[in-house]
């Protein structure tokens, strides 16, 4: 199957009227899609905060709206309810309001404590590969070097010639906490993206002892975006379609519920062991289709596109080079 690159943002009324869709699970109760962004053509330096107006092409710059707001979404979710009620606020005030085409969408998270990822958390993907349903969640993460922007270049690394994709469901962290129950675990998230988990299988499965790290963790290893869409305005995050496409044409086709581990799950699990911060993510792991175990195998190279896309979430579309 072939399919035009573009992007899934399945988005409702609700975003621009900043309306609540799922109110018992928000840190604040609002349904936002929060971005980072450079200016293209100037103006004000550095990293700022946006807040997308639903389907339209407006962004409303946060730090324009209150000054005092800080210029990170991680500043913004360590500022707990007060900021994410501030950026509601600007989004339902109609100011401060800047065209897309004059702004370049970055990571919603950069350099965040942590990337945490987990292996083999979906059962389709388990089945491509004739492995056995795992019983605890198989944790291993990326170095916070790998991430990069929505629609940013992938980069070949001349130390592999076996680089593979993996679109992936991201959560990130909206609060601190440490032996976190199931029941509270969603609490804790401030909001979904999309997540190409880009993985160089040789490094991965054949090299320094068949750990995964270093096969996961070469520089723009981990595409991200294109915004933060909080828990409230995501209808069920474990029953979302998920896809990737390279070159147009459809590699991965699942849908989230196939999940091993929920996100409650994963929280309850890892937050044993460290203590969970704002801005940390989470990569939840990657269905079937990835390139490693089709017939022959496939890899990325100079010139591909790839296109992750996530149901009520978005797309991410990154070229290789």
């Amino acid at each position: 199957m072939r399919v035009a690159l573009r992007s899934f943002l399945h988005l409702s009324k609700a975003f621009s009227s900043g309306l609540v869709t799922n109110p018992a699970r928000g840190l604040c109760g609002a349904a936002m899609r929060l971005v980072q962004f450079h200016h293209r053509h100037g103006g004000e330096g550095g990293i700022r905060v946006g807040v997308e107006q639903g389907e339209g092409p407006g962004v409303v710059d946060l730090a324009a709206f209150d000054p005092s707001m800080p210029s990170t979404v991680k500043g913004l979710l360590e500022l707990g309810d007060r900021g994410l009620e501030c950026a509601q606020r600007a989004l339902l005030s109609g100011r401060c309001v800047l065209n897309r085409s004059d702004i370049q969408l970055l990571s919603p998270i950069l350099a965040p404590e942590k990337v945490v990822c987990v292996g083999m958390n979906y059962r389709d993907h388990c089945l491509e590969q004739n492995a056995p349903i795992p019983s605890e969640p198989i944790i291993f993460n990326k170095f916070p070097n790998v991430i990069t922007g929505p629609y940013d270049d992938i980069i070949l690394p001349a130390e592999s010639q076996e680089v593979d994709w993996e679109v992936e469901l991201a959560f990130v962290i909206g609060r601190s906490g440490k032996h976190i129950k199931k029941e509270d675990a969603l609490s804790y998230v401030a909001g979904f993206t999309v997540a190409n988990d880009v993985s160089a299988r040789d490094w991965q499965m054949k090299r320094n002892g068949k750990q995964w790290l270093l096969g996961k963790t070469f520089d723009t290893f981990c595409p991200l975006g294109p915004a933060l869409v909080t828990t409230d305005a995501v209808t069920e995050p474990h029953n979302l379609g998920i896809r990737c496409l390279v070159n147009g044409d459809v590699v991965q086709s699942s849908n989230t519920d196939q999940m091993i581990f929920k996100t409650e799950h994963i929280i309850a699990w890892v937050s044993q062991f460290v203590t969970l911060t704002p801005g940390d993510v989470f990569l939840t792991g990657t269905p079937p289709g990835v390139g490693v175990f089709r017939k022959p195998p496939v890899y990325l190279k100079k010139g591909d596109v790839v296109e992750c896309q996530i149901d009520q979430i978005g797309s991410i579309v990154n070229r290789v080079v």
